[in-house]
């Protein structure tokens, strides 16, 4: 079965969940509206509300309930997008200007928290405390996350254990309760909840080590950024971090890593990105993002057989192969 099979499966729920995006920033004033709009335009790949509806799966299906969960949640991935494009200085996402290039830093902030809170209002429509404490909660972790981020630029004596903590609250958390409260809002046994949220949590740090591969590894074109973005901007991640654990290759990496914080921007990382895909720090990357999708896997055995279990599985190989 391929991702297209699986997404094809879902068109008609995930068109509707789709417009339930656009509506769901109009109105209120017309430049957030066009900056949100702008945003939501440049498209992605909706993993988190296809995890929601796949979640409720496992229990009493009603898109009318889902939808206030699914969209809250790709409104807040969304949101936080426009506030690291800041943070970043990233001229392009997804191929296109950010908002703070066509626009400028201030109205990227305002937008993003004006995605925040509309993510808000529209989760406020399902009565579950329990849903609420934990999104919110996750939403804090994320800012925490974010805080890290910020803070390690540049850090290359940060740890493997580090990272990973800081990656877990940044990516992995919110990818973990699209799959939980999916199966929440569908009142599915509370098993199920605690098996999709490990299922989520290993697919989602799988997710983000791919991601920090791919902005090594990939093209420009399939990335949709200049390969090397992370490094220009400070982010030290994981095969960065292996690399610099090689004896012979520290030294010579830290002087471009060093030379390019100098430089900004502009700076070329091709001499740094080729001692790291020359280094085993690419494999060993690899392998831990293997053993996410292992774990993710062993989750999903304790679920009952279904389609539905298949689809999961499928997307979670889709993750760890992906190329964009």
């Amino acid at each position: 079965m391929k991702l297209m099979d699986i997404f094809g499966a879902l068109k008609r729920d995930m068109d509707f969940i789709e417009r339930q995006l656009y509506r769901s920033i109009e109105g209120d004033d017309e430049l957030l509206s066009e900056t949100s709009l702008h945003l939501l335009k440049a498209g992605g790949k909706r993993l988190r509300p296809v995890f929601v509806l796949l979640g409720g799966k496992f229990g009493n299906y009603d898109l009318e309930k889902l939808q206030h969960v699914a969209v809250p949640l790709e409104l807040i991935h969304s949101a936080s997008l426009v506030h690291d494009d800041v943070i970043d200085d990233a001229g392009t996402r997804r191929g296109k200007p950010t908002v703070k290039a066509k626009w400028d830093n201030k109205v990227a902030m305002y937008t993003g928290d004006y995605i925040y809170a509309k993510a808000l209002m529209l989760a406020t429509q399902l009565e579950n405390p329990e849903l609420h404490r934990i999104l919110a909660k996750a939403m804090v972790q994320m800012s925490v996350g974010e805080m890290e981020q910020i803070r390690d630029f540049f850090n290359t004596d940060q740890s493997v254990r580090h990272y990973m903590l800081r990656i877990r609250r940044k990516t992995a958390l919110l990818i973990a309760i699209s799959c939980q409260l999916g199966a929440l809002a569908s009142d599915a046994p509370a098993k199920v909840h605690s098996l999709l949220y490990r299922y989520g949590y290993n697919v989602g740090m799988a997710f983000q080590i791919r991601d920090d591969l791919l902005d090594l590894c990939g093209t420009e074109k399939s990335i949709g950024k200049p390969p090397g973005s992370d490094m220009r901007q400070g982010n030290i991640t994981l095969p960065v971090i292996y690399a610099l654990q090689e004896e012979e290759l520290r030294e010579p990496l830290l002087q471009e890593i060093h030379a390019i914080r100098a430089e900004g921007s502009e700076a070329d990382t091709s001499r740094a990105i080729g001692m790291i895909l020359s280094s085993p720090g690419i494999s060993r990357a690899e392998q831990l993002a293997d053993r996410f999708i292992a774990k993710a896997m062993d989750a999903l055995e304790c679920l009952p057989e279904s389609k539905t279990r298949n689809h999961l599985k499928e997307i979670a190989l889709f993750v760890n192969k992906r190329s964009y």
